[in-house]
Formats: structure tokens, sequence, C-alpha cells
């Protein structure tokens, strides 16, 4: 029941009292007709006010709401006057309504914003609904499409595979606009309340080809390098042996001749050794995995160790999936330089290996007590060495069948004592 309706009854129920009496008692008619007037008129009075001073507020108030309910700020109301607690409500709304209006325009302009980073990033951001439908994407991928994308679907656009993707991957992607090497960021976003897919794609092939390209430059400088300390030493003995032949044979002739021979076999067995280092480098196959015991693969690689004592500490009973040879070539590569680099500081050379899990990940580290790592920079280049006699591959192939298994080999000086450690980090799941 309306207010009005409730003040028109609180107003009639004195009056059914009040006007059966007053026409059957001792009145004349002037003062009935008259009392009746005062009070059918004044009861109608007091409704009609009741109704000016409650319902009109609270329609003003209804209609406020409403407008801030449609995000229409401008609508104002004037506080009722002489009613403390509707000039209260009325102020209150007019501040609520100051503070949406502010905090829209930061909204709007956070997001026209954002809109126009999206838009002038390189790499290309759709965002779809539950319904498939393309709510978000920039030029670059409207580019990469070659066609308008926002209200389309990802079935009229072919994208249905980018978002079958549920992790960060790189893939080959053939598009009307483009084709190459991409990398594809999925993830999941709210937008205007509602649950989006969106989907980042960065083009990686300008970084993968510098990086590529910075490579070959390392590896031509280090091909050319020992190449060439063949070559020189080989142009010059046979330059020499061919000025001896065009002059007068001398007595001492023929061992020069024996030198430069001898020379020559040298250098070409290194150059022969060194083209075979690199072909076992880029011909390492797939690893075979089985199961490998940690503490017999470690303590095995130590018993091969003759040239310095090689202490195992005691570790956790565990086992990695991994191809034993692969592995036990890994930790003979680092036991020997560790041994070598011990050797240099004289006196008994010492190795050390001990293991542990952290992380989810089984962590094994030798140590030494050589000088330590001089050059970090270029300790993974290959063929690059500080040994008189070293090939350069032996950190190389570790570090490869290392990250075949799913880990990784850090080298670097030891902290408070002198020498180095080298960590290698295997992955800890469960062994089939």
């Amino acid at each position: 029941m309306s207010p009005f309706a409730l003040a028109l009854l609180a107003a009639a129920v004195p009056a059914a009292v009040a006007l059966p009496m007053l026409w059957l008692g001792d009145f004349d008619a002037k003062t009935r007709v008259t009392l009746t007037l005062v009070i059918v008129l004044g009861g109608g009075g007091f409704a009609i006010a009741a109704r000016e001073r409650v319902v009109r507020p609270l329609q003003t108030l209804a209609n406020l709401i409403a407008a801030l309910r449609e995000r229409d700020y401008s609508v104002r109301g004037r506080p009722a006057h002489g009613d403390p607690a509707l000039a209260l409500a009325m102020s209150e709304l007019a501040g609520l309504a100051e503070q949406l209006r502010a905090e829209r325009w930061r909204d709007e302009e956070t997001a026209a914003g954002l809109a126009r980073v999206v838009e002038s990033l390189d790499a290309a951001v759709l965002a779809v609904d539950d319904g498939g439908t393309i709510r978000i994407a920039n030029r670059t991928a409207e580019r990469l499409v070659g066609k308008p994308l926002v209200d389309a679907t990802l079935a009229a656009a072919g994208l249905e595979h980018l978002f079958a993707i549920d992790a960060p991957r790189t893939v080959e992607l053939a598009l009307p606009g483009g084709r190459g090497t991409w990398e594809v960021r999925p993830s999941r976003v709210r937008l205007s309340g509602r649950p989006h897919r969106l989907v980042v794609m960065t083009d990686v092939q300008h970084a993968l080809r510098a990086e590529e390209r910075q490579a070959w430059q390392r590896l031509v400088r280090v091909l050319g390098h020992e190449i060439n300390n063949s070559l020189g030493p080989i142009a010059s003995i046979a330059e020499t042996l061919r000025s001896g032949l065009a002059q007068p044979r001398r007595d001492d002739f023929e061992d020069d001749l024996a030198r430069g021979i001898e020379v020559i076999e040298r250098r070409a067995a290194a150059l022969a050794r060194f083209m075979q280092s690199y072909a076992r480098l880029v011909r390492l196959p797939p690893p075979r995995i089985g199961r490998v015991d940690l503490g017999a693969w470690i303590r095995r690689t130590a018993d091969l160790e003759t040239r310095a004592k090689v202490v195992v500490a005691d570790g956790p009973a565990l086992h990695v999936a991994g191809d034993p040879d692969q592995l036990d070539q890994l930790l003979i590569n680092l036991v020997h330089n560790a041994a070598e680099a011990s050797a240099e500081t004289g006196g008994a050379a010492s190795v050390r290996i001990a293991w542990t899990i952290a992380a989810g990940s089984v962590v094994v580290v030798v140590e030494d007590d050589g000088p330590g790592v001089a050059d970090t920079a270029n300790l993974f280049v290959p063929f690059f060495t500080t040994k008189p006699n070293g090939s350069g591959i032996g950190l190389v192939l570790a570090r490869q069948i290392a990250e075949a298994h799913g880990g990784s080999i850090t080298l670097r000086n030891r902290t408070g004592a002198r020498g180095a450690e080298a960590i290698v980090t295997l992955p800890a799941g469960p062994v089939r």
C-alpha cells in the first residue's frame, strides 16, 4: 500500500468514528456540515501533505539511485528542508555520485591509455570470450590475419589452434600477414566482469636470427683460430722445404726435411682431432632414458679418476631418470676438469662430490681446490679452452647432456675458499 493510501486510511479511521457521532448527535445542520467539511478536508489535506513530505523525496532518491545505476552522474537532488534524515541521504548520494564520477573518469583514462599501449605493441594481442567471439584484437593481430577481428569468431578467423594452446610455447605460424616463429603466451582475464581467454603472440624470429648469427660468428672465430694454428706452421714449413729443394742440396737438408714432415704430421693430426671433437659435439644423440641410481653413478665415476683423491660425501638414496652412458660422460668431464684444476696448485690434489635434493631437483656439486674460474664468459663457448692440450668441448658437451635431461650446469668460484664448484641440477621426478 502506498504512503498516500496509508495517510488516507489514517485519516479515515477517526473520521469514521467522528462523523456518525456528529450526525447522530444533538447538533444543528450548520454545525454538522461545517464539522463534516473540516474532518473530510482535513483528512484529505493531511494525506496530501504526507505524500508531499514522504513520497516525493523517496521518488527523488529512487531517481537518483537509478541515474547512478545508469552511470549518469549529472543528476542532483535538493536536500529536504526540515527533515534532517532525508537531507543527510541526499547529501550522501551527492557525495557518492561525485566519487563514482571521479572513478569513472580515472578508469576511462586508464582504459584509454592501456588501449593505446596495446595498439602500439609489436606483439599480437587477442581476447576471446567463452562463446568463442573475439572481443579485443590490436593492429598487429589484425595485420597478421589480414582482416578485422573484433566481434569475429575464432572459426571465422582461423585461430582455433592458437587458443587450444594451454601453456607458453614457441610455434611456427603461417598466417596471411606473415609467417615465422612466434612465442604464444595464453592466460585468462576478466573484461567487463566476464571471463576471457587472452593470447599474446611475440615474433621471436628476429631475436632467434640474431642469436644464431652471433653463435655462427663465435664458431667461425674459434674454427678459424684453430685451423690457422695448424695451417700457419704447415705453410711455413712447406715454403722452407720448397726453398731448400730449389737450392743446392745441403748436408743437413735431410734433417730439415724430417723435422718439417714431423711438424706437418703433428699439426695435421691435431687438426684431425679437432674436427673429430667438432663432429662429436654436434652429433650427440638423444638420451635413452633409464633408471639411474644416483649414489652408484657418482661413486662409479669417482673410481675412474686416478690423478686426484676424490671424496664422495654420503647423500640421500635417490634414483633419477636418465641415460647412464651420457650421465657418466657428463660427470667424468667435470671430475676430470676438477682434478686438473686441483693439480695446478701443487700438493695433494683433492676433489669432493656431494649431492642432495632441493625444490624438486637433484643437485650434484663437484668441488676442487684449484685456482678458480678466471673467464666465466667463455666457459661454455665451443672449443674455447685455457689448457695447452684441451679440446674446449668438455663443458659444452656436459651442458648439452644436462639440458637434454631437463637439467642445467653452473660453474662458479667457491665462496670463502679457493677453487671452483660445478653444480649439476637434474629433475627429481618419478622414475619409471
